[in-house]
């Protein structure tokens, strides 16, 4: 099979694609246009995280996603698959299968976390994280498993019941994965105002019937995915993958492919006041309108030939002309950086701003149109996302795409996990007032604000008694978590924690470690 080099062009798939003849019946210049904007003022009170937790942990709020549930199913799925594949063996031949024994929820959670492990501890291979050489020796990863249980884990990995399965669906094979993550993303939290749609390649050269070549990004051979994000706190809200035409979205008419992608990943959000920001391949006049029906505005930069754009009276510009068009709901906008930019909003005045910047040639001071500053601001969400998770991605070279496609949603789970993480953590610090340690009875919970506060040394508060000799009793020393108890006596304590501790090195620990 051989795959042809291309880009995915819109008009293999838009029905209101590029047309000469623009509708500009209806736009008219303008330099005090003020849009009307969705019908709905966004109300942000029920924005952001949906379950509170008491004092979260990283482990839990990654759970939030990847449940004990799903897990369960993972591991009933490769017990199963692992049978198949040992009952296909030939009699007599051993190997790894030949000592397959049943996995459980816990060794399936080690096994992710080790995975994940091998995103941040990088090797050239596998079973280099099991080398014994003392150059390259990580005994970490031996203290999880044995390389051959580990390898014979990743071989067995499986998510579906290839008897029941719907082989008609190209991603029947991670369908079940895909579901629960994805809802769970939409469950756990509540997006902010603004919103962003993007695409993002995940690298796959292999073979595979939706593999796609996009010249414009990083990797440009892949599987792509439709991704919305939170713009406020970065939070991946939705994943569709691209699989031609039996691609998940709800097809609206004389919307397009690319206007359905948006109707389908908006359509819980849709009524509620939301901006969304999108590039060149979904905005159009049409989409805008239809989202504006709906109490959604949108910014996004536009193809000038999109049919019912405004035939712009400009015609060659100089660096920094604008001119600005109107139809009594939508701004559109053309402006000339280094070369025509053309901007479509709804929620947007006819305005230009200061940019912060100053031109080094002229010394005057730089700026740019509302919509443009705005749209720079917000529409790199997905980018970021990607970028984030490309530092410590755990995705790695396997035959099986599949499993790319998991280990792939396993890294946007964490990521997602880790702004929950932190979004709960800046909520406790804002309304969480550290009680002072009871002088009897039985010794309170940790307060864990220990090791995300600020602290600072001071001594002991002098007593009556015993003057400028007063001393009190260190609380690491008197742990003995990481060595022997010693009834040690300090003159200093942190004021913050109204905790004694000795200055060095037990004040650190205590601030930096969370079993001290």
């Amino acid at each position: 099979m051989s795959f042809k080099r291309r880009q995915l062009t819109n008009s293999e798939y838009e029905s209101q694609e590029s047309d000469s003849d623009s509708d500009s019946e209806d736009w008219k210049a303008t330099s005090h246009f003020t849009p009307p904007g969705p019908a709905v003022c966004f109300d942000e009170s029920q924005s952001g995280v949906q379950r509170p937790l008491p004092f979260p942990t990283e482990a839990e709020c990654f759970k939030l996603f990847l449940t004990e549930e799903l897990v369960g199913e993972i591991v009933e799925e490769t017990n199963r698959y692992a049978l198949e594949l040992q009952e296909k063996r030939e009699p007599g031949v051993r190997g790894k299968l030949a000592k397959w024994v049943t996995t459980t929820i816990s060794e399936m959670y080690t096994f992710l976390v080790t995975v994940l492990l091998m995103g941040i501890v990088k090797k050239n291979s596998l079973r280099e994280c099991w080398s014994t050489d003392p150059m390259f020796a990580t005994p970490f990863f031996n203290s999880l498993f044995s390389q051959d249980r580990f390898l014979v884990l990743l071989r067995c990995l499986h998510f579906v019941n290839n008897a029941t399965a719907i082989l008609s669906d190209p991603l029947h094979k991670i369908r079940n994965v895909l579901i629960s993550l994805t809802s769970a993303f939409g469950r756990e939290f509540v997006p902010y105002k603004d919103l962003c749609i993007d695409e993002s390649l995940m690298l796959w050269k292999g073979r595979l019937a939706f593999r796609q070549y996009i010249p414009s990004k990083r990797h440009r051979f892949g599987v792509k995915f439709f991704v919305m994000c939170d713009v406020k706190t970065g939070f991946v809200q939705d994943i569709i993958v691209y699989t031609g035409s039996t691609t998940d979205i709800k097809h609206y008419e004389g919307l397009g492919v690319s206007g359905s992608v948006v109707m389908t990943m908006l359509a819980p959000h849709l009524g509620k006041g939301h901006t969304l920001y999108v590039d060149n391949w979904y905005s159009s006049p049409t989409l805008f309108q239809h989202l504006l029906s709906n109490s959604t505005g949108a910014c996004g930069t536009v193809r000038s030939n999109r049919k019912g754009m405004p035939a712009f009276r400009c015609g060659k510009m100089q660096r920094g002309e604008v001119e600005f068009q109107e139809n009594g709901q939508q701004l559109a906008v053309k402006w000339h950086d280094k070369r025509d930019v053309h901007v479509l909003s709804t929620v947007h005045t006819a305005t230009m701003s200061a940019t912060g910047k100053v031109d080094h040639l002229t010394g005057e001071r730089k700026i740019k149109p509302d919509c443009v500053l705005d749209y720079n601001l917000k529409m790199g969400a997905v980018d970021k996302a990607d970028m984030i998770n490309s530092f410590v991605e755990c995705t790695r070279k396997t035959k099986r795409w599949y499993k790319k496609i998991f280990f792939h949603l396993i890294d946007t789970a964490v990521l997602n996990g880790s702004i929950i993480h932190r979004q709960l953590t800046e909520l406790l610090e804002e309304h969480h007032t550290p009680r002072r340690p009871s002088t009897g009875g039985r010794p309170a919970a940790d307060n864990p604000l220990r090791l995300t506060a600020r602290h600072f040394p001071c001594k002991v508060p002098q007593t009556a008694s015993q003057g400028s000799r007063t001393r009190r009793h260190c609380k690491v020393c008197l742990s003995g978590a990481r060595r022997s108890k010693q009834r040690k006596m300090t003159k200093y304590m942190c004021l913050a924690c109204d905790t004694p501790l000795c200055i060095s090195p037990c004040f650190e620990e205590y601030h930096m470690l969370k079993h001290y």
